[in-house]
């Protein structure tokens, strides 16, 4: 079961101004969003997390709130998404995009639905290897000001997944995030002795 956070008022405002308004923001919309036909809902949204790279080995990887997600809705599927940033004047609308990760979101988000226990769910991007994942917090008292993964926590990697990591499979923490801690570690420096 999912106990989504809320997302910040602001947040679901500039969403919902760049698709009641396509001239109100930069960029155009997916070629998706301009071919909808009927309403467009902003639905799911989720606090999207960065992993950061901490280059100290044996220490948790933190990780930094980037921004909410929102699926948006077009009669019964996710056909687009749509990101906010924070900016120094609050949440603001950022891009709207379509693509693989719209669809293998909603897929984890049924999948982590039907799981026995309750999570919070939010997004985490590691950037350094393409990665997005669904992370299901255990705690589903948490407020997102999380900096690090929980022991008790899932990750669902989302379709496509790095080589090697089975997207769509639960992972607890503590299976994955040394994979990826060590696929981060900067690589040894040339003429370093290797490691006994």
């Amino acid at each position: 079961m999912l106990r989504p956070s809320p997302a910040p008022a602001p947040a679901l405002r500039s969403v919902l101004a760049a698709l009641g308004s396509p001239t109100a923001v930069r960029e155009p919309r997916t070629p998706a969003l301009r071919a909808a036909q009927g309403p467009l809902s902003p639905e799911h949204p989720l606090p999207v997390h960065v992993l950061g790279v901490t280059g100290a080995p044996g220490l948790a990887p933190r990780t930094r709130l980037a921004g909410w997600r929102f699926l948006i809705r077009n009669g019964d599927r996710a056909i687009a998404a749509a990101d906010t940033m924070l900016t120094p004047d609050g949440w603001a609308f950022a891009h709207f995009f379509e693509g693989p990760y719209v669809s293998a979101t909603e897929r984890a988000l049924l999948q982590a639905e039907a799981l026995p226990a309750t999570y919070r769910p939010r997004l985490l991007s590691v950037p350094e290897l393409y990665m997005l994942t669904l992370w299901l917090q255990a705690d589903p008292e948490a407020d997102g000001t999380t900096v690090a993964p929980a022991a008790a926590d899932l990750m669902v990697p989302l379709a496509p997944a790095p080589p090697g990591i089975a997207a769509h499979r639960p992972y607890q923490v503590s299976d994955l995030l040394p994979v990826l801690s060590t696929r981060l570690a900067p690589p040894p420096l040339l003429g370093s002795p290797a490691p006994a």
